[in-house]
């Protein structure tokens, strides 16, 4: 009789074969910033970059014509959007990140998108997490002599938040409570309101496996640079600018962040560079790691996570 071991083997090897891990790359969406859009160069220059250095399905997800809207159409009406579109793409029904430059409707599809496709990394370019103290610098063109005409108007007036995206985040410390009642999106957003706190918010934000939170040293647009970490200024002036280990929002972990950040799954980084600037070692050192499936538990040490050091050889992706 012949012996069964071969036979034996190729059984064990099959069974073995069929528990080993497939790393497969989670798909991505790109939010770009405000008075963007996905067409420009600059954006699809960016997008292409994290799809081709991650291995990892990308998108630039646009929000009505872009450029426009990201100026004037309520930060609520933009994030039902950007709900609806993830929920219609088939491939990301398993699972994608989020790689967002400023806007807050980033979040928004984290924490106010019902029956979304489950966000697993969310990889934040300076954004107004915790407001901001002044509204985003624009320019001379059309869209800015529009959008200052309409800040003249009052930042807290029901005309200005129906009609200026930003307003939406502007949170004045010296106005709190008119923040607090007439601010139509942050404050929701960050539970802020007692009596409207929503603990769904909080779950959905507490589900993310990494947060990784990206603040510009040199940051100029944002006020104080600290929000792009949830730091923010005390109730009531403009100095100094809190870490968000010292804010409420985070003491009384209104939305997850403390949670989240004793579990290892916040990283807050600092880069150099100005508002949306930064160099390609760190798009691969601090964003493309995490579009990677290898990255998805990957812990960082409390030295990594405030690294000071900073290359010098910045490059502007938009």
């Amino acid at each position: 009789m012949k012996s069964s071991a071969p036979t034996c083997c190729l059984i064990l090897c099959f069974f073995a074969s069929s528990l080993v891990h497939v790393s497969v790359c989670l798909p991505f969406i790109l939010l770009h910033g405000i008075a963007d859009q996905c067409s420009n160069k600059g954006v699809k220059n960016i997008t292409d970059q994290l799809t081709q250095l991650s291995k990892s399905e990308g998108f630039c997800l646009e929000i009505g014509d872009g450029t426009w809207d990201s100026w004037f159409k309520t930060l609520h009406e933009q994030t039902e959007i950007a709900c609806n579109k993830v929920k219609q793409m088939k491939e990301l029904k398993d699972g994608y990140n989020i790689v967002v430059e400023v806007r807050a409707i980033g979040r928004g599809i984290v924490q106010l998108c019902d029956g979304g496709p489950p966000v697993k990394n969310f990889i934040s370019l300076g954004g107004p997490h915790a407001g901001t103290a002044s509204v985003p610098l624009c320019g001379n063109g059309t869209f800015c002599i529009i959008a200052d005409n309409i800040i003249k108007s009052g930042i807290y007036t029901d005309y200005v938040q129906a009609h200026l995206a930003p307003s939406g985040y502007l949170k004045l410390p010296n106005n709190i409570p008119a923040y607090l009642e007439k601010c139509s999106f942050l404050p929701k957003l960050n539970n802020e309101i007692p009596e409207e706190r929503n603990a769904t918010y909080k779950q959905r934000f507490t589900s993310l496996q990494n947060l990784v939170l990206i603040m510009f040293e040199h940051e100029t647009v944002l006020i104080p640079k600290e929000t792009s970490w949830f730091g923010y200024y005390p109730d009531g002036t403009f100095n100094p600018a809190l870490s968000p280990q010292k804010t409420k929002l985070y003491s009384e972990d209104w939305i997850g962040l403390k949670t989240l950040d004793e579990a290892g799954r916040v990283k807050f980084i600092k880069v150099a560079g100005n508002h949306l600037g930064i160099s390609t070692a760190d798009m691969k050192k601090h964003v493309v790691l995490y579009l990677q499936d290898a990255a998805k538990d990957t812990p960082l040490s409390t030295e990594q996570r405030f690294d000071q050091s900073q290359l010098s050889d910045v490059e502007r992706y938009h």
